[in-house]
């Protein structure tokens, strides 16, 4: 129970599984810097194989052109940090595994900067289904790196929820290669409303 007395909301994955279950459908993840998070997050739930088809860890710049699909132009012109790449992992991972909907993290979780992003820079993305589009959300989160990599994961899944249970207007003209992007910042790993 919550603390006012109503039934507690249960976890964003159990959520985000009873959503696709209900639905018929499955997701994959590719992870960049949350290293598996997302797919540890979605395991942990009983019944996860119902919906959730697998994960690729592409940690690597290679990993992310070469399986995943993620353009080598982009990759160069802009790094790995990037709305874009996470779009793009998105898409590819949900093509690779078979799965109705992708969801991708890429982003900066420290100790170091990388691609001239700063630490705590992230970017998490979801693919819809068919030609249902990409959204991808940029966040500026701040803490130690488990902090960066935890709001990472809840970032996703709750992106990936709210795609489920708030569908976009219009979002099959934007067509499998458009997206959208939001922006939220963090405090201490979390994020602000």
């Amino acid at each position: 129970m919550a603390a006012n007395g109503e039934p507690a909301e249960p976890p964003l994955a159990t959520q985000v599984l009873r959503l696709l279950v209900g639905r018929g459908q499955t997701v994959a993840v590719a992870e960049s810097l949350t290293g598996g998070m997302v797919a540890a997050a979605l395991t942990d739930v009983p019944g996860a194989s119902r919906a959730f088809r697998g994960s690729v860890t592409a940690y690597a710049t290679g990993v992310k052109r070469d399986l995943l699909g993620v353009d080598g132009a982009v990759l160069a012109e802009r790094g790995a940090v990037d709305a874009e790449v996470a779009r793009q992992l998105a898409t590819g991972v949900r093509d690779l595994l078979g799965a109705d909907w992708g969801v991708a993290t890429t982003g900066v979780a420290g100790p170091e900067p990388q691609d001239g992003q700063p630490v705590g820079t992230v970017h998490v993305a979801v693919s819809a289904p068919g030609t249902g589009g990409v959204v991808a959300q940029r966040l500026n989160l701040r803490g130690d790196r488990f902090a960066i990599r935890s709001g990472s994961v809840r970032a996703a899944l709750a992106l990936l929820r709210n795609e489920l249970i708030l569908p976009r207007e219009g979002a099959a003209q934007w067509g499998a290669a458009a997206g959208q992007d939001t922006e939220q910042n963090g405090d201490d790993g979390c994020l602000q409303p």
